[in-house]
């Protein structure tokens, strides 16, 4: 999870780990790059998928039929309130689709099982980023935590957070939907292939056991690891009669939104055609340049260089996200958190700022204001309407 103060966090972190590295280790299981790839998690293949994977990865996946909708929830830690406001306001407000498809990064992969269920989760939604739970999460931090151990808070409090939320009739819930042909995603990083993994959960959800549960509740932990501040997770895994662990860590660091790889949207002919898919982007953060006076201090350099690095590639997701959108004539929705609401006072979940955020996401979304159809420089005025004929680069695209 990651907010606008998150970086110098990780910088500190980093620069006590360095004083003693060689005490940080912990042995693990040693496994090659090839048994890797042809990893089995609870002896199943199609549990998840990298993201970088061929088309011909996706084509046995099921192909939703009919109009589609595609909410996809960025990472932002604390500024997950945001989403979860806008969540809450969009059900009042009174016009708040129910997804065909569902996806979540960090942060974003705790809101998202509650956004796949439907409004009667807004509740518990808003209980998590108000009520002072999540800034429990970041008490006491140790570090010798950071060099001895795998995080500054070296402890189990946001895995135990997931399952007291997460319980085995949330889980078969989840399957219930997936059954109807719905579906729900969650990223986590894999650290030892350096490689985003695209999680199938109601897939997970739908094995319908304890390590069905188990593991289901490990990946949305994961997905909001932030490395070296929360311990990774280690995830069960079988290639070739070899049993390892692979290292899981906040989804973030490889994808700050899944908006799902172009292969999987267009592997059947019929999702080329029509406008059949509406996308709707929940950033958990702000994504305009900022301009700020940098102090010349190492931390305070290392953590505005990560965080400008952050943006940058969020930008330039939106932009090629948008660009794909118009080529295929798909609705594009985004909201994110504008540039003049003033950032989180701590490193932590201040629940008087997660608060103050949600209340302004849910007014944006009650209002009807929370939407728009192009990304921030922009002018959808200035793009043709698509017709399959190349559209003009977009500034600060790839």
């Amino acid at each position: 999870m990651r907010n606008s103060s998150r970086p110098l966090v990780v910088a500190v972190v980093i620069a006590l780990s360095g004083l003693l590295a060689a005490c940080a280790s912990q042995p693990r299981v040693p496994y090659t790059a090839t048994e890797a790839s042809d990893a089995r998690v609870l002896g199943l293949k199609d549990l998840r998928r990298f993201a970088d994977e061929p088309a011909s990865a996706f084509k046995d996946d099921k192909v939703i039929s009919g109009p589609r909708t595609y909410l996809a929830l960025s990472g932002g830690g604390a500024d997950g309130a945001y989403g979860a406001g806008v969540l809450n306001g969009w059900t009042d407000a009174g016009n708040r689709p129910s997804f065909s498809i569902v996806s979540g990064v960090s942060t974003g992969a705790l809101i998202a099982p509650f956004a796949f269920l439907g409004p009667q989760y807004d509740p518990t939604l808003r209980e998590f980023y108000t009520s002072g739970v999540a800034e429990s999460l970041l008490d006491s931090p140790n570090p010798f935590n950071a060099i001895f151990g795998s995080g500054l808070f070296g402890n189990t409090r946001l895995r135990e957070l997931v399952a007291q939320y997460i319980s085995a009739d949330f889980v078969a819930a989840v399957a219930a939907e997936h059954a109807k042909g719905r579906m729900l995603f969650v990223v986590t990083t894999n650290l030892d292939s350096q490689r985003a993994v695209i999680w199938n959960l109601g897939r997970i959800a739908s094995l319908n056991s304890m390590q069905g549960l188990d593991l289901f509740r490990d990946v949305v932990a994961a997905s909001a690891s932030l490395p070296a501040v929360f311990p990774p997770m280690l995830v069960n895994a079988e290639a070739d009669g070899v049993r390892f662990q692979e290292m899981h860590v906040d989804g973030g660091v490889t994808a700050p939104v899944l908006t799902l790889p172009e292969a999987y949207l267009l592997r059947n002919a019929s999702w080329g055609k029509s406008l059949d898919l509406q996308l709707y982007i929940l950033m958990n953060n702000k994504i305009e340049p900022e301009f700020q006076l940098v102090p010349n201090k190492t931390l305070e350099i290392a953590a505005r260089s990560s965080s400008t690095l952050v943006k940058a590639q969020t930008r330039s997701i939106l932009y090629s996200t948008y660009d794909f959108a118009r080529r295929n004539k798909y609705g594009f929705n985004l909201t994110y958190i504008e540039s003049d609401r003033p950032p989180s006072p701590s490193a932590g979940f201040d629940t008087a700022y997660m608060r103050a955020l949600f209340q302004y996401g849910y007014d944006r979304a009650r209002s009807g204001q929370a939407w728009s159809k192009a990304p921030p420089a922009v002018a959808p005025a200035a793009v043709p309407v698509a017709d399959n004929k190349p559209v003009r680069r977009l500034a600060g695209a790839n």
